[in-house]
């Protein structure tokens, strides 16, 4: 029997159902060696000043203010030295009148000196010191305390411990910290359809992320995460396992087996072994997240089993009760202001929408990475994630939102946007550009994203109708004649991509109207959908959805139509040659297509720009893309052909 979610609940309250009821499991005193990465659990308070003594802050002579006031360049004042104090000693001596002591940095000022003259500004002929520069009474001295006062509170509880705070620890005199416990968690992976990374995968298989990505995500947050492995569609195993890491652990973190099919069978293992809180969260994706607590009170968390989904569910939802399970008070969040570069439709609950940041002559632009909840590319392409309010039905192009980072954010060097094509990584290689962000959006995506100041560079390859040439018609169509140059590329080869052996007998785009044929299309926007239209034109189809089999299924890269045939959802579709060879399918030769870089003028100046320029007219770019199959350069590669 399926399991409905009878009631989705917002992100927040789900985090108040369960956090209310949790707290720290206790504390424990530790090393400070140790307490890297802990959570203070108490107030702590200077025990010393720091600096204990006014000591000098450089290499000089300690001498009385008032006996230098008139030294300068022409007039030094000659002292008396009386004694040297070096760091780590005490002074025994007593500076006068007319008298001074040679100190190093971070030595006690004797008695009677109240400033330091930095030895550069000195001379010395045996005991008699020429000073050459004026000091005012405390001058290059740190003072007894000026740092920190004893009784001063230096950290609150519920802060995460950084060699930044056990260095200040360390200071004031403490060898040990009270601490929170770190809790234990055990981690699941479940389902019959998830492999191990390293052995080979059936139809219908994927690897495992969800154990690796959860398990350190939590190791991130300080929680002391094993990841205990796969577990089967199966109620009675999944109960015998979570049963016994109950036992062991303070809480159970799976993934899989949430959402409500029949052969989702968390909820109902939770239920058993306590209470279920939460089965369902107004959000997308992670949607199907399920909390409990176990009859000892343990906290039970099934995420998601889709990596997306999973990760922003952990995210948003179960890491603020894990923070406060490890007594971690006020964390920083670290955000960002953006806008939104084109519309996005959203609406019905909370969306949770990872996106990459590009930076624009306006102020960061925020590129939706728009994908399905399986997605773990979008992850790691991610610069963050905002969040849409249930509420909002859509936000507009252009509209500020707020971006939560996943980590320190670093403009990227060169930003490209555009169409997809394996060339460009060799492309990037040679020039050894490392940390370019690319953003594959189709050619005529990267026009517009070049229009908006967005993209540095635009891989393009879009034919015009009425030329039958490439590229060079749109600067004029979008009114951007003054702004961009245009770069020759090189040449690809396209055509159809069957099955081995052609077992269908595919030879054209004729083939594509009989009923016995899948197509795999590629997305609007994109040069090659742009091909594939005016063929069919040619053939008079005018309705090609209603006609063709597989029309609306649309691919995002030529490996992913290359993938899909292979796969055998598809009987056909069309690609670059070179992904043919790459997946072992059949290729029919279909036209070449011409692929250039556009490139706004504005961007000249950058040097990954320019790096990158040199690279498409060099030797070792064209030996390379020569080297491709189905590739191969022209006498204009690397040249400007617009204006």
């Amino acid at each position: 029997m399926r399991k409905i979610f009878h009631r989705l609940v917002d992100p927040d309250e789900a985090v108040k159902l369960v956090a209310e009821r949790i707290s720290p499991l206790g504390v424990e005193r530790v090393p400070l060696l140790d307490a890297v990465g802990r959570i203070l659990a108490e107030d702590v308070y200077a025990r010393i000043d720091h600096p204990p003594f006014d000591r000098s802050l450089v290499d000089g002579y300690a001498v009385r203010a008032e006996d230098v006031y008139e030294a300068d360049e022409e007039n030094p004042v000659e002292l008396k030295l009386i004694g040297a104090i070096e760091i780590g000693e005490k002074p025994e001596t007593s500076v006068g009148r007319g008298e001074c002591v040679e100190i190093s940095t971070g030595a006690p000022i004797p008695a009677g000196a109240d400033a330091v003259v930095m030895i550069e500004y000195t001379s010395q002929s045996g005991d008699r010191i020429k000073v050459f520069r004026a000091a005012k009474p405390g001058e290059n001295i740190a003072q007894t305390g000026s740092d920190i006062t004893a009784g001063d509170l230096l950290i609150r509880k519920g802060r995460r411990l950084t060699v930044r705070e056990i260095a200040v620890l360390a200071a004031a005199g403490y060898r040990e910290v009270e601490v929170y416990k770190a809790p234990k968690a055990a981690v699941f992976s479940i389902g019959g359809e998830i492999a191990p990374p390293g052995r080979s995968l059936d139809l219908g298989q994927v690897y495992d992320v969800n154990g690796y990505s959860i398990t350190l995500l939590l190791r991130e947050l300080g929680v002391r995460a094993d990841y205990l492995g796969i577990l089967p569609d199966d109620e009675k195993a999944i109960m015998a396992r979570l049963s016994e890491a109950l036992r062991s652990y303070d809480l159970l973190v799976t993934s899989g087996g949430t959402s409500a099919g029949l052969r989702d069978l968390v909820y109902k293992v939770f239920e058993k072994l306590g209470e279920v809180l939460v089965h369902g969260v107004r959000i997308k994706p992670g949607k199907p997240t399920v909390l409990g607590f176990a009859h000892d009170g343990k906290l039970m968390v099934g995420l998601p089993g889709f990596p997306l989904s999973s990760i922003m569910a952990f995210t948003v939802v179960v890491k603020p009760i894990l923070q406060k399970l490890l007594g971690l008070e006020e964390p920083r969040e670290h955000s960002i202001e953006a806008r939104i570069p084109f519309r996005i439709d959203a609406g019905g609950r909370t969306h949770l929408i990872p996106v990459q940041l590009v930076e624009t002559p306006d102020g960061l632009k925020a590129y939706p990475r728009l994908g399905d909840s399986g997605s773990v590319l979008a992850f790691l392409e991610a610069d963050g994630f905002a969040i849409i309010p249930g509420e909002r039905l859509y936000l507009d192009e252009g509209e500020s939102i707020r971006v939560k980072l996943f980590g320190e954010f670093k403009p990227a060097s060169l930003t490209m946007i555009g169409s997809h094509c394996p060339a460009i990584d060799i492309l990037l290689n040679v020039a050894g550009i490392r940390d370019a962000k690319i953003i594959n959006v189709g050619s005529l995506g990267g026009w517009l994203a070049l229009k908006r100041g967005e993209a540095d560079v635009t891989g393009t390859h879009l034919l015009d109708e009425e030329t039958m040439t490439y590229n060079l018609h749109m600067p004029r169509r979008l009114g951007i004649e003054d702004e961009v140059e245009i770069y020759g590329g090189y040449i690809r080869e396209i055509g159809l991509v069957t099955a081995p052996g052609n077992p269908k007998g595919i030879r054209s785009f004729r083939d594509l109207l009989r009923p016995d044929i899948t197509f795999v299309n590629r997305v609007k926007g994109s040069g090659i959908r742009t091909f594939i239209d005016l063929q069919l034109r040619k053939l008079g189809v005018e309705n090609p959805e209603k006609t063709i089999r597989g029309y609306s299924y649309q691919a995002k890269t030529h490996t992913a139509v290359a993938a899909a045939v292979a796969q055998g959802r598809a009987d056909v579709g069309v690609a670059v040659g070179y992904v043919a060879e790459i997946y072992g399918l059949e290729f029919i030769p279909l036209a070449e297509e011409h692929y250039d870089l556009a490139v706004r003028r504005d961007r000249l100046y950058k040097r990954a720009v320019r790096m990158l320029l040199e690279a498409l007219g060099s030797r070792r770019f064209l030996e390379k893309l020569n080297a491709m199959p189905h590739y191969r350069t022209h006498g204009l590669t690397g040249r400007r052909i617009y204006p």
